[in-house]
């Protein structure tokens, strides 16, 4: 197991130190120049699409459509996962306090290309038995045309389904496994961690054999309320130790650039490391050119592809710069980052310092919602791949092995999960990045479309307005 841990982790040298920092970044840099700076001219404008029409009860939708709320509260279910919580921790003890800040810088680059996904998830969705559906293997299809579209949209495919649905739910497992374990045993209580596995596996059949609408419904509810419990919580955390943010802040934009300033040379992180631990703890957390939550956003009901790309820019800035700072302070400022802790355990510990015993209960909890709604996210994204490979028939399959891979992920060593699900993540991004390269100018065509037509529709309004004074 060592030897297979040794070979996946070499493996991740080259793709994430290389690979993917110049594709992530760089296809976010591009976009972000392309469309001019579209996440701080249209940021407020997201906000509103996602939460100016969060009363959609007048709407009919059609089989597997979703409203611009319910298809970015998918999207955020998908990206507030373990990635918050235990990503944070796993990035800041990896990379020191400096990987957050190239978390910060890809999250920044990343909402330009998550708007390009959503965008072009929009444009090419389809009809599938009476059913809407889309993602990364239709625009795939459109961008290379022929074999090789069809031999990179297949590889897509199998990818997603191997990264998210089995070995990313195997991670969203083992965090929660790992940290109602912390709990038990604190409390001299003996669950072996298999059993929080099973009870996760049997409650997630529950709402996968419930389809789109299911799925629909539940994360509409649970995303707001888990995001609003841990917010409270967390500030709580950062409020007793409000005069330590001004260190923490200082600590993080030091250790960028200069590790070894902030934790000590005998640490060996260095700049590599902290930006590859920022860039990859940041795509697992916001999934920004992952081409995973491509297949939420083509299901909502929206006027143009532009309103929900607008929409999908709102899912990172809340996934990273709200809920994972929340996490990254709350360990920094409270000192929790010395306590030789790591993963979950960490998070726990920063919380417990304020809490007290109820600490690690409070993050036990959280996690239990951050992680169960990502399963289900990241369940019905793999679940619109395997239905584009093999039909409706091995859905079933399908699901019951993803079942089978959380009860699994539950029993095994953090370390191992972690780092097979950092190279399959990293694998699917490189054929959704080339198709999104390959369109750019169809998503760059479209944004200035919207444009075109906002500046027209004020025009005529302040038209009839004068019209009407006079």
């Amino acid at each position: 197991m060592d030897t297979f841990l040794h070979l996946v982790d070499t493996a991740n040298s080259v793709l994430w130190n290389v690979v993917l920092i110049l594709l992530l970044c760089g296809t976010g840099i591009y976009y972000t120049i392309r469309l001019r700076f579209i996440q701080v001219r249209k940021l407020k404008d997201g906000f509103h699409q996602v939460f100016g029409g969060i009363r959609h009860k007048g709407r009919e939708h059609g089989e597997g459509e979703m409203s611009s709320f319910q298809s970015v509260a998918t999207a955020i279910a998908a990206q507030v996962g373990t990635g918050n919580l235990t990503g944070a921790a796993t990035a800041l003890i990896g990379g020191g306090p400096g990987a957050i800040f190239w978390m910060w810088l890809s999250a920044f680059f990343g909402m330009a290309t998550i708007y390009a996904e959503a965008v072009l998830a929009q444009e090419h969705k389809t009809v599938h038995d009476g059913e809407v559906t889309g993602g990364p293997v239709y625009y795939i299809h459109s961008a290379f045309k022929g074999k090789t579209g069809r031999v990179l949209g297949g590889i897509f495919a199998v990818l997603i389904i191997l990264a998210l649905g089995f070995m990313g739910n195997m991670v969203q497992a083992n965090s929660v496994s790992a940290a109602f374990s912390q709990v038990f045993a604190s409390r001299q209580i003996s669950i072996p961690p298999i059993t929080i596995g099973v009870l996760l596996a049997v409650m997630a059949l529950f709402i996968f054999i419930g389809g789109t609408k299911r799925l629909a419904a539940v994360v509409e509810k649970f995303v707001p309320f888990m995001a609003f419990v841990y917010i409270i919580g967390s500030l709580t955390v950062i409020l007793f130790n409000i005069t330590h943010v001004p260190e923490a802040f200082m600590q993080i934009i030091r250790g960028a650039f200069e590790p070894s300033a902030v934790l000590g040379g005998a640490a060996g992180v260095t700049v590599k490391e902290a930006i590859r631990y920022g860039v990859a703890r940041g795509l697992f957390s916001n999934e920004a050119g992952m081409g995973s939550t491509p297949h939420a956003h083509a299901r909502a009901v929206v006027d143009t592809p532009h309103h929900q790309g607008l929409a999908a820019m709102v899912s990172v800035f809340i996934d990273t710069f709200i809920i994972l700072n929340l996490t990254v302070f709350s360990i920094l400022t409270t000192g929790a980052l010395s306590s030789g802790k790591d993963g979950i355990a960490l998070t726990q510990h920063a919380f417990s310092t304020v809490f007290g015993n109820f600490g690690d209960i409070f993050i036990a909890i959280c996690l239990l919602f951050f992680a169960f709604s990502t399963i289900l996210s990241w369940h019905f994204f793999g679940a619109i791949n395997v239905r584009y490979l093999f039909g409706s028939k091995g859905l079933r399959v399908y699901s019951i092995l993803v079942a089978v891979f959380i009860i699994i992920g539950s029993a095994l060593k953090v370390n191992l999960v972690w780092t097979l699900a950092d190279f399959f993540n990293g694998l699917m991004v490189i054929p959704n990045a080339m198709a999104l390269l390959a369109l750019s100018g169809s998503v760059v065509l479209i944004a200035k479309k919207a444009g075109a037509v906002r500046k027209a529709t004020a025009k005529a309004e302040a038209h009839v307005e004068v019209e009407a004074k006079g």
